[in-house]
């Protein structure tokens, strides 16, 4: 498989080392000032983990191109039912995932099965901690979004999260799913739900040691999109959605 780089960051290096060693060829490296139309004819498919100012821009690029395109770069979505429309009307494959860790969409599904375990029981109170590297750009991060929607769908007395950045200044409305966002160096990724009560507390955790979980899962996603057209998430490729 002829895989084009888009971004070729950390992560992209991380894709990249995962990719040779799979037996696949890397197409192109499509740095941020490169010409992605020229960077992607002739590539199989696409793996984008750039930034969200340019995430529109790249899968709209890769849809003129009919190369299918795997997406990791969070923080786009307020474009997503646009481009979601274009790949199921115009016949595009769009991949995306908030997170392509296999323990991570596991972690999803355990944080659901918890919320739901807990619907009936009041005293418990819940709140989310995620914790990222300092070049991160948007918080809270996708993989928070994605719990913290879990949840939510799962516990009756949460009805919308909130975010803060820091833990100065900060109130919510019992309604609300507190999330805190927190930056320090060199952490992968680190998320924590927590139910509070008078009598005791439940916790569970989900921690990234390195980068190879999530390049791992981009390049499965990219191996599974072949033939396919649509709109996929891992749930799909996992089965989750079977």
């Amino acid at each position: 498989m002829r895989i084009a780089l888009i971004g070729y960051g950390k992560m992209g290096q991380a894709i990249e080392n995962v990719a040779l060693k799979e037996g696949h060829t890397i197409h192109s490296r499509i740095h941020a000032n490169d010409n992605l139309h020229e960077g992607l004819q002739g590539a199989d498919v696409a793996i984008e983990f750039t930034n969200p100012d340019s995430a529109k821009s790249n899968i709209l690029q890769c849809f003129e191109a009919k190369v299918p395109v795997v997406v990791g770069t969070t923080g786009w979505y307020a474009h997503f039912d646009e481009l979601k429309n274009l790949a199921q009307t115009q016949g595009h494959t769009l991949f995306y995932a908030t997170n392509f860790s296999l323990g991570v969409n596991v972690f999803f599904e355990l944080n659901k099965q918890l919320a739901t375990l807990l619907n009936p029981h009041a005293m418990y109170h819940p709140s989310m901690e995620e914790i990222h590297h300092i070049q991160k750009k948007d918080a809270p991060s996708g993989t928070a979004i994605t719990l913290a929607e879990g949840l939510i769908s799962n516990l009756d007395r949460k009805k919308s999260w909130v975010n803060r950045e820091l833990a100065n200044n900060f109130n919510s409305t019992p309604f609300e799913l507190e999330i805190i966002s927190k930056r320090e160096h060199d952490v992968p990724g680190t998320h924590s739900i927590t139910y509070k009560s008078d009598i005791d507390e439940i916790s569970i955790t989900h921690q990234a040691y390195n980068r190879m979980g999530f390049a791992m899962g981009a390049v499965k996603a990219a191996e599974w999109t072949k033939g396919k057209i649509g709109v996929y998430t891992m749930a799909d490729l996992l089965g989750y959605n079977n």
